[in-house]
C-alpha cells in the first residue's frame, strides 16, 4: 500500500550541488517526490520543527545548521515510503550506515548528513503539515 514520509535534503547537500543526485537516488528506488520546495529555513521555523529535541544538548547546532542555508523540503510516496527511505538514507552516523546509503556516499559528518527522513508514520504526517498543505501534494 502506497504511503508518504517526509525528506529534507540538508544545507550541506544544497551547498555541494547534490540536490538533483539525490532525487535521481530517490525515484531510482521507486519513491515518488509529490512535492518539493527549496527553501532557507529561519532559526525559528527550525525551532519549531525540530521542537521535539528542544531539551538535547544539540538543538542549537542542529537548528543553526538548518537555517545556515537552503535545504529543499519533499513528501515521497511509494510502497512503505517512510521505511524505504529511512533505508536509503542509511544510519544518522554516517560511520555506521551501510555501504550505498546516501548518508555513507554523500554525508560530512554526523550533523552534516545531508539528508534527513522521518522516523515513525506520525512524525511525516506532523512533518509534511509543517511545510506543506494538502494542495500543495501531487
Amino acid at each position: 500500500m502506497a504511503s508518504r514520509t517526509f525528506a529534507i535534503i540538508k544545507p550541506d547537500a544544497v551547498e555541494r550541488s547534490l540536490t538533483g543526485r539525490i532525487i535521481s537516488w530517490i525515484e531510482s528506488e521507486k519513491l515518488k517526490v509529490v512535492a518539493l520546495r527549496r527553501m532557507h529555513m529561519t532559526k525559528a521555523e527550525a525551532e519549531g520543527f525540530y521542537i521535539e529535541h528542544k531539551e538535547r544538548p544539540f538543538f542549537e547546532s542542529l537548528t543553526g545548521y538548518m537555517s545556515s542555508g537552503p535545504c529543499c523540503v519533499a513528501v515521497l510516496e511509494g510502497e512503505n515510503a517512510q521505511e524505504r527511505w529511512r533505508d536509503i538514507m542509511g544510519a544518522t552516523n554516517p560511520n555506521d550506515a551501510n555501504e550505498g546509503t546516501i548518508r555513507k556516499e554523500l554525508a560530512v559528518g554526523l550533523e552534516k548528513n545531508s539528508v534527513h527522513g522521518s522516523d515513525s508514520e506520525d512524525s511525516a504526517k506532523r512533518e509534511i503539515s509543517y511545510f506543506f498543505s494538502e494542495l500543495e501534494i501531487v
